[in-house]
């Protein structure tokens, strides 16, 4: 449900509960006023959420790169290794 429809949906609600008798209304309304704060809890939640999965995609894109590049030393560094102890292998 998106969010203008979820807010329509709440006043539309709200409206009805106020056509209610007194004795009745209070509760409804809490719980209406109940289910709105859970509703903006698990927005704010689902925000952290996402910033939380963009931060953690940043830091495998930034783990991969090291790694490809640890990687490519490695192989340079035992190329280097290779041609050095071929040379001295040749003495």
């Amino acid at each position: 449900m998106k969010e203008n429809e979820f807010q329509s949906r709440l006043q539309n609600l709200l409206e009805q509960i106020d056509t209610l008798p007194d004795t009745e209304r209070p509760k409804l309304e809490q719980l209406a006023k109940e289910t709105q704060q859970r509703h903006t809890r698990m927005k704010k939640t689902i925000g952290e959420l996402q910033e939380s999965l963009d931060h953690l995609r940043l830091s495998v894109k930034y783990l991969v790169f090291d790694l490809e590049a640890t990687r490519r030393e490695n192989k340079y560094l035992r190329n280097m290794l290779e041609n050095s102890q071929g040379g001295e292998g040749a003495d």
